[in-house]
């Protein structure tokens, strides 16, 4: 069970960056907006608080790793458009501010770790080829930290800065986790979008109000994700991977059908939402740092937390319309549906 910070406090009244070489939880819920540009590739106690407020927006950076990467740009750029606020370089005040001031509680919190979180089992390694997962009983995590960091939305380095010395195999042991419990409830979603060029995907909902932003892995030239409008035709909790030959990887030697078991580092994750052209749907992954920085074999990939967020408060039918130009919209696209393909 979780145990709010006694004492923390969200300070929006200073204006000056928190360093890494301070991040920790207090560093991290004191952080106030960065007077400058961010840095993309260090670790900032404010970059940290802002990626747990965008999650609790249902404005995703993707994993929360406290860098003012592209997914963490795109997250804050959408919400700022959402808002009717200029987005620039430098974190608009009045975006900082209508962020925390939709959010409750701190921004870090304390997590006792319990036995269900160090159980197991893991694997010992997660094969690289997936002709060597076929023969597996689970894709389950490699260790009780990887599961703790996905379990919070955050990265393993990450989680590593903010618990120095700490032991993530120990039940009972008390860790510093990113506070994503309580995200901000959807409304009823009546369209998603798919933007091919620029990695995203946008849930709308019935008054075509952007309601919730994803960083998505979309397909490559070769393996292309769909054009025109497809529906949601299902949801799977856990899904089996089902490798069929006619995909014709280069990396798999089968030539026979085969299955590969549930699990979070599964090839399709831990959740599938299926789309009415066969084969295609949107879904998990095993790499949540590697989310709209990598190409799919055709499918919609997203990480764990979000695409199950998204399959729990989206309904069957509901329009999945994929752009193909960044200047394109649904309302004025009339696509049709695309031809049925196998995918992963």
């Amino acid at each position: 069970m979780m145990r709010l910070m006694l004492g923390a406090v969200i300070s929006l009244g200073l204006i000056c960056p928190a360093l890494a070489g301070n991040l920790d939880a207090a560093a991290v819920n004191d952080a106030a907006r960065p007077a400058k540009q961010p840095a993309t590739d260090k670790l900032d106690a404010s970059i940290v608080k802002l990626q747990i407020l965008l999650d609790r927006a249902q404005f995703s950076p993707g994993e929360i790793d406290g860098k003012h990467g592209e997914n963490a740009q795109k997250a804050l750029k959408a919400y700022a458009e959402q808002n009717g606020i200029s987005s620039d370089k430098v974190i608009a005040p009045e975006l900082w501010d209508k962020l925390a001031a939709a959010s409750e509680g701190p921004i870090i919190v304390d997590y006792t770790i319990t036995d269900a979180d160090v159980k197991g089992p893991f694997l010992k390694e997660l094969p690289a080829r997936l002709d060597d997962m076929k023969s597996l009983k689970a894709l389950s995590y490699t260790s009780a930290r990887e599961g703790l960091a996905e379990k919070f939305h955050m990265s393993e380095d990450l989680l590593k800065a903010l618990n120095p010395g700490k032991a993530f195999d120990r039940a009972g042991e008390t860790i510093a986790v990113a506070n994503v419990s309580a995200p901000r409830e959807l409304p009823r979603i009546a369209r998603l979008e798919i933007d091919k060029k620029n990695g995203t995907l946008k849930a709308f909902d019935g008054a075509d109000r952007l309601v919730a932003f994803y960083p998505a892995s979309i397909g490559s030239p070769d393996r292309p994700t769909p054009s025109g409008t497809l529906k949601v035709a299902s949801t799977n909790d856990k899904p089996t991977y089902r490798y069929n030959p006619d995909y014709k990887f280069d990396s798999v030697k089968s030539r026979r059908p085969f299955d590969v078991k549930p699990g979070p580092n599964n090839p399709v994750g831990a959740y599938w939402i299926g789309l009415s052209a066969q084969g295609y749907g949107i879904h998990g992954t095993a790499e949540p740092g590697k989310v709209s920085k990598s190409a799919s074999h055709g499918c919609i990939r997203l990480t764990n937390w979000d695409v199950r967020r998204l399959g729990e408060n989206v309904k069957r039918g509901t329009a999945v319309v994929f752009l193909d130009a960044p200047t394109e919209s649904s309302s004025r696209r009339q696509g049709k549906p695309a031809a049925e393909r196998t995918s992963n």
